[in-house]
Order: C-alpha cells, then sequence, then structure tokens
C-alpha cells in the first residue's frame, strides 16, 4: 500500500534561525524527510497500482545488473575495509531512488522509515529544547515546558559548545539534533555557555509526546497554531474550532510558520473549517494536464464567515501551502508574514518487503485555481519579516500584527 504525504526535508529549508530551529524530539518535518520541512508527512491510503507514470512506460521490466555484480566482486576483493551485506544493499536502493534526480524521491531504511513515522505523528525520545543556530553556534532557543530540559536547568540563550564531550563547532543543527536524542533513559552531557560561564548539565532523556495542533482565545481572538499535518491533526483542529465557534470568537488567527507538512487529507480537513463540499487540491500527473484527483473539503465549515489571517513564512511547506493557498485562492483568509518554502509535489509511501520505505513523487498539486508553487512559494497578502533577533528575543510582529488586524 501507498501512502500519500506533502512534506519537505529539512535540508531544503531555508537557514534563518525561525526555520531552522528544530525541537530536540524531532528533527522538524526530520532530517530524512521533512523535513523540510521536511521533516515529513502524513497521508492516505492509495492504490499501489493507481499512479502509472506515461513517462516511465519506456523501461525495461527489469534492470541488468550485470556491471553491478562486477562492481560488488571488486569491493568485496578489494576494498580495504568492512562491508556488509545490509549496507550494500540498502546503498543499491538509496542510490535508485537518487537516480530520479527528484530531492523528494528517497529510499529509508527500516530504521530510518521508524524515525521518520515517530517524527510524523510527534512522538519521539530526547531532551524537548528547541535549538537553532546563531553566528556559527549552537543555541537554545526555548526549552519545552515540562519536560527534561527544563526540568535540568537549561535556558534560552544558552550555546551549546560540547555534547557528550564532542566539540558543536561546525555542526549544523540536524547534526547536533541527532547527538541529543538517544533512548529514552539514557543520559546526555551538555556543556554550555552561560554568562561567560561553561558548565556541564546532564540531562536525561525521556519519551516526548507533541501535539500537532494548539489553541488559545487572545482578547476575543481565536489563535490555531499547527505545528504540522498528523494523525491527529483532523480532530484537534475541529475541537479548536468548536470552542472557537462557542465562544464567538471575532477572528482567528491560523499560524501554519514552520509547518512542513504532513497528511494530506488532513490539510483537507483544515481547510474544511472554512470552506464546505468544493475543491481543495488538485493533482496532476505528467505535463500537468491530467487531473488525477481532486480533494473537497466537506467538514461542515463551522469557521466560515469568520475574519481570518494565515501566518507563513519560508518554513510553510507542502500541505501548509495547499492550505494557505486554498483558503487565499477563495478569499477566506488573508496571508500575513513571509513567502512560503515553494514544495508543489505530492509523495508516496509504499512499505517494502524489507521493512524500508520509498518515499515517491507520484503527482503534482495545484490550488483551485491552478496555480503550482513549485520552487516559488505563496506571497503573503501582507509582508511582516520575523528576524532573527525578533526569534532569539521572543518577540513575534508577525503575530503581533494578526491580532492587532483582527481587532
Amino acid at each position: 500500500m501507498l501512502n500519500r504525504a506533502v512534506t519537505t526535508p529539512a535540508s531544503k529549508q531555508r537557514s534563518t534561525i525561525p526555520t531552522i530551529s528544530a525541537i530536540l524530539i524531532t528533527l522538524f518535518v526530520a532530517v530524512i524527510a521533512f523535513a523540510a520541512g521536511s521533516r515529513a508527512q502524513m497521508y492516505g491510503y492509495i492504490d499501489s497500482g493507481s499512479n502509472k507514470n506515461s513517462s516511465s512506460q519506456g523501461l525495461p521490466d527489469d534492470l541488468d545488473y550485470t556491471e553491478v555484480e562486477s562492481l560488488y566482486d571488486t569491493l568485496k576483493q578489494q576494498y580495504d575495509g568492512e562491508l556488509t551485506q545490509q549496507e550494500l544493499e540498502d546503498g543499491l536502493k538509496k542510490g535508485l531512488a537518487e537516480a530520479t534526480g527528484d530531492d523528494y524521491t528517497v529510499y529509508l531504511t527500516e530504521d530510518e522509515a521508524k524515525e521518520f513515522s515517530d517524527d510524523l505523528n510527534g512522538t519521539f525520545t530526547g531532551i524537548g529544547a528547541e535549538i537553532g543556530l546563531k553566528d556559527d553556534a549552537i543555541i537554545v532557543i526555548s526549552p519545552l515546558n515540562g519536560f527534561p530540559a527544563e526540568a535540568a536547568g537549561l535556558r534560552s540563550g544558552d550555546a551549546i559548545l560540547k555534547i557528550n564531550d564532542e566539540e558543536t563547532f561546525g555542526m549544523s543543527v540536524e547534526q547536533a539534533v541527532t547527538k541529543i536524542r538517544g533512548e529514552k533513559g539514557t543520559t546526555v552531557v551538555l556543556t554550555i555557555l552561560r554568562d561567560g560561564q561553561q558548565q556541564e548539565v546532564s540531562i536525561v532523556r525521556a519519551e516526548i509526546n507533541v501535539p500537532s495542533a494548539e489553541w488559545e482565545i487572545k482578547d476575543g481572538i481565536g489563535v490555531l497554531t499547527v505545528s504540522r499535518f498528523s494523525e491527529d491533526t483532523t480532530e484537534l483542529t475541529a475541537r479548536a474550532a468548536a470552542e472557537f465557534k462557542a465562544a464567538g470568537v471575532k477572528g482567528v488567527v491560523l499560524d501554519l510558520r514552520n509547518n512542513g507538512g504532513g497528511f494530506l487529507s488532513a490539510a483537507v480537513d483544515v481547510a474544511g473549517l472554512w470552506v464546505e463540499n468544493v475543491p481543495i487540491v488538485e493533482e496532476r500527473e505528467g505535463s500537468g494536464k491530467v487531473v488525477t484527483e481532486t480533494l473537497k473539503a466537506d467538514d461542515g465549515a463551522p469557521l466560515a464567515g469568520i475574519p481570518t489571517i494565515v501566518l507563513i513564512n519560508q518554513g510553510s511547506a507542502s500541505a501548509s501551502e495547499i492550505v494557505a493557498g486554498a483558503l487565499n485562492d477563495y478569499e477566506v483568509a488573508t496571508l500575513l508574514g513571509e513567502t512560503s518554502f515553494g514544495k508543489g509535489s505530492v509523495q508516496a509511501l509504499e512499505e517494502l518487503r524489507d521493512g524500508g520505505v520509498l518515499k515517491v513523487t507520484v503527482a503534482r498539486w495545484y490550488t483551485p485555481k491552478g496555480n503550482n508553487i513549485d520552487k516559488n512559494g505563496i506571497v503573503p497578502d501582507v509582508k511582516v519579516e520575523l528576524t532573527d533577533e525578533d526569534f532569539l528575543a521572543k518577540r513575534d510582529p508577525q503575530m503581533d500584527k494578526a491580532l492587532q488586524q483582527l481587532q
């Protein structure tokens, strides 16, 4: 079976602090994903035979592996190092996926696939802190409330100099996250710099569950933050909409910033909170002339007619752009913030017999007005930047502007 996914790998996200910051329980939209992004992706199942790519029909039924076998024999006889059969076979599969030249078509090993799925579902093992890169230093953006990093005394602004005695200079955020994460109950020791003084902080890793959506009411305005489109997103956002409706909010802010994507079906459901029985997204194959599927929202649109602002930025990708694009096309929401990432393709996840997963691009998606935003992104109606300095100082001019406009 295939899972349909619309996410962006983290490695493809633009490198600003608000975009590359990563919770130490995830690689944001997951390094393997989708990130950027991609960390990323949850899906609706589709039949594995429903996506025949006509452009591939000229390929043979089977590849000629004669030269591959020859290369294998040479490696086995001459390579000065250790080789394992599993690593070589995984390398072959990864190479086939990479040969497509598509950043979003990748082979995930069984372990990578499990980590990918856990990231998407918001269940992780780590310390519960958000980190970023500032002036080539790994810094703590924020420890998450109620998790081990906060309990151990980690603070916003702490610079992480070492992870278990390994210096972090030159590390990417993704590399640091990978080293800080680990099995539940194990300890990671961080050497931090705070107020000019070095100190060691020992933190016991724990299992951390992060919901995909959170909400609150601020001065009569409902604020709904969706961090990814996951298995729990439809239920959580429906609850938020019901609470907003019952409270008689005068406006809604839908915060999709740094949301790298997720389940296509969840994105359609979220858009359905504002519009009903209308196309949300079209999937097209090949030249774009063949419409393979039109997905419609049918959730009763409980928030229809309520003034709405959608916050987007460079980390808003894929499923986030589907929601933002649809609500903007139907003129039921104003987009505020910065131009979104620009990912206009849909992936399917096919489980393989070895436990691995092939994530493969199966179609391109288009907004209701027929726009594909691949590589261009969606330009907001109201441009408001959020700088690195704003983020580190916990200022949010984008949210402030949205709330001001809805008053």
